[in-house]
């Protein structure tokens, strides 16, 4: 199994060992190439030390996982221990014994790699994500541009990416959730300036649906949904997510 895991990384992640400790020369570490923060120990320990049975030894893969209810299901499972020699609040030791099947291994490897990432690279690879934004009516009518064309160019978002998901919030007189858009297009370099607003880059937006006016009112979102401002983008709570998803 010690081989299928360091083909695994090497090939997926292009890292290859290091056996930083001459008294445990098999001992190997995978790090991060930019942060240098380690995501995977593999060594081999005595089968007391995790309180199994018998002599001997078994080769063993120390992981992080990052969501503790995660951490707790998977120490419920044959085969894998709260981490040896490691912090065992965030790590756990893998038994590389054929014990936990080799597709679970490689998931736990993946999801070490995500939570020892760098911010820069936690982000890139991140998952997409829900936007609320807010759009004043007084400076730009934004109905009148979804009325032209399903794309438009908007003020770029800090943190938000191509493939998110952007809920356009239009401030009074209608203070409501009118349109759910899709990113297309990020950090395009964008030139504006006036003694309201400024431009240093933009997004392209498409629109994907239409709301109700009367649909998500502020007064919803306050009272229904704790969201008392929209100044910047904002995320969106789980339960108006799935209202708007609808």
């Amino acid at each position: 199994m010690c081989e299928a895991v360091f083909a695994y990384i090497k090939k997926k992640y292009k890292v290859s060992p290091e056996y930083p400790w001459k008294k445990y020369d098999s001992n190997a570490v995978f790090r991060h190439g930019d942060n240098k923060k380690w995501f995977a120990l593999v060594m081999c320990v005595g089968r007391n030390k995790l309180g199994l049975l018998g002599d001997g030894y078994v080769d063993v893969v120390n992981l992080k996982i990052e969501d503790r209810m995660f951490k707790d299901m998977l120490l419920k499972e044959k085969g894998i221990f709260p981490a040896y020699h490691m912090n065992k609040e965030h790590w756990v030791t893998v038994a590389l014994d054929n014990t936990v099947k080799q597709e679970l291994i490689f998931d736990l490897i993946d999801a070490s790699f995500a939570a020892t990432a760098s911010k820069k690279k936690r982000e890139k690879n991140r998952p997409p994500r829900e936007w609320i934004i807010p759009a004043n009516p007084k400076f730009y009518d934004i109905e009148r541009a979804f009325e032209k064309e399903d794309i438009i160019e908007w003020k770029q978002g800090s943190g938000i990416r191509a493939g998110d998901t952007v809920f356009i919030y239009v401030a009074a007189p209608v203070s409501a959730i009118l349109y759910k858009c899709r990113a297309e297009e990020v950090n395009i370099p964008y030139d504006y300036k006036d003694k309201n607003l400024t431009i240093t880059s933009a997004m392209k937006i498409k629109l994907l649906k239409r709301y109700d006016p009367k649909q998500f009112t502020f007064e919803r979102l306050k009272s229904d949904y704790g969201i008392y401002a929209v100044r910047g983008p904002r995320g969106v709570p789980n339960s108006l997510s799935h209202e708007l998803n609808l």
